[in-house]
């Protein structure tokens, strides 16, 4: 179903990784506290007019990956990373309780945001999570269990821009934010209230009317969180959330019934209860291997499940390795629809294999008709020749104490201390 054609090393722990929405950009926060961006080959025409080779337009997906930028971003680790909207604008949070909004093209600053320390102290109220929830929003979660509301539609180059709202959905840290579905009688079409996860709890927020409602003790800490359309029992409520745990299950939460859930999928059986459930990422529509929703699951143990989701409501039988060490602390789909998954100090690049009857169908070609039978490898993308960018931060070692616990440090994305590269993995030139 699917195979890894690219694995890109990088220099210190991933902590997070985001997707650009129109192009084949990759952007990953590191525990050093660098911020950096690689464009992927382009198979759909996604290109940049050439300007990066075989990267560029018209290449086939069959080209090199280009480190775009790379610069020391935070003084502590980064901690979060999202695009805005439209793309144009990357936005990054780290330990030093500091939001920068740059360029996605150059990297260059535009503003930055001083996050509100911890009330009633002067302690730093590191980031947990954000999102861009619409041109004019701005979501920003804290380890407090604050979830900040920004009005970014005047850049602000002080640190001193507050929040417009604060909000408290949960007892413990947001881990994961999911957009619900803009209404019918939305005239802007963003979305207007989102679901989050923190503790053993999950509660829904309205943007102007702030938190609505907040589950049942699920006796279970949840992790990350995904919607599905399509699933719903009740046509009127449009789809599902599903939701993972700390136990190895998958939970369903009908839209508009968020005191308890509705069904469990268990992805990971263990004494005790199974693997962590870290994070997912709905898969596109895929006839040809599965007539329903399709959602890839990352795992505490480097796995990656695949789960189909209506009807039965059960996993595929192609499971996935990331890693045989680090959990999968990011997973994302990307413009071409490539499955991108990052954990440990590799970000792994996912395609989906293709037969040779449907890559010859419909050409004329003598030569190409009479290719064998049997599955068509892609050939693996390779690497740059583009330099790191300048750092704009001072060149000092900020990173952080490594903790013991493995589990704490991917799901809190606590302080991390950078790793050297290991010798097993594939190093490409110009990429540190």
């Amino acid at each position: 179903m699917f195979e890894n054609v690219c694995t890109l090393p990088l220099t210190s722990e991933l902590f997070t990784q985001t997707l650009h929405p129109t192009e084949p950009l990759l952007a990953v926060g590191l525990s050093a506290g660098h911020v950096q961006t690689y464009r992927l080959p382009s198979e759909r025409g996604h290109g940049d007019g050439g300007r990066n080779g075989d990267s560029g337009e018209g290449g086939g997906g069959l080209g090199k990956v280009d480190v775009q930028w790379r610069t020391r971003r935070h003084k502590g680790s980064c901690r979060c990373l999202g695009f805005a909207i439209g793309g144009d604008v990357l936005y990054s949070a780290g330990t030093d309780a500091i939001v920068k909004a740059a360029s996605s093209r150059t990297g260059q600053v535009i503003s930055k945001i001083a996050i509100p320390p911890i009330p009633d102290t002067t302690t730093p109220d590191a980031p947990t999570l954000l999102h861009s929830l619409s041109p004019q929003t701005l979501l920003l979660a804290t380890d407090s269990s604050a979830l900040h509301l920004y009005d970014i539609r005047q850049p602000n180059q002080q640190h001193s821009h507050l929040p417009s709202q604060t909000h408290h959905p949960h007892d413990d840290y947001i881990s994961s934010l999911t957009p619900l579905p803009a209404s019918g009688a939305s005239t802007s079409g963003y979305s207007k209230q989102w679901v989050t996860t923190g503790g053993t709890t999950l509660a829904v927020t309205d943007l102007r009317q702030g938190v609505l409602v907040r589950s049942e003790d699920q006796e279970e800490e949840l992790l990350c969180s995904a919607f599905v359309n399509g699933l719903s029992t009740k046509p009127k409520q449009g789809g599902k959330v599903i939701v993972g745990g700390a136990g190895g299950v998958l939970t369903l939460w009908e839209k508009g019934v968020w005191d308890d859930q509705g069904e469990r999928i268990i992805v990971d059986r263990g004494a005790g209860g199974g693997e962590s459930l870290d994070t997912l990422t709905m898969l596109p529509p895929a006839p040809r291997w599965s007539n329903v929703p399709l959602a890839a699951v990352g795992l505490g143990d480097g796995r990656i499940r695949l789960v189909k989701l209506g009807g039965l409501n059960k996993l595929a039988d192609t499971t996935l390795q990331h890693d045989d060490v680090e959990g999968v602390v990011g997973l994302g789909v990307d413009v071409e629809g490539r499955l991108i998954s990052g954990g440990g100090m590799v970000v792994k690049v996912w395609s989906e294999m293709i037969d040779d009857e449907e890559e010859d169908e419909g050409e004329e070609s003598e030569e190409e008709a009479a290719v064998g039978k049997g599955k068509k490898r892609r050939k693996p993308m390779g690497g740059s020749d583009v330099s790191d960018s300048d750092e704009e931060e001072e060149a000092e070692d900020s990173s952080d104490g490594q903790e013991g616990n493995r589990k704490r440090r991917r799901k809190r994305k606590r302080n991390a201390t950078p790793r050297k590269q290991q010798s097993h993995i594939l190093g490409f030139k110009g990429m540190d």
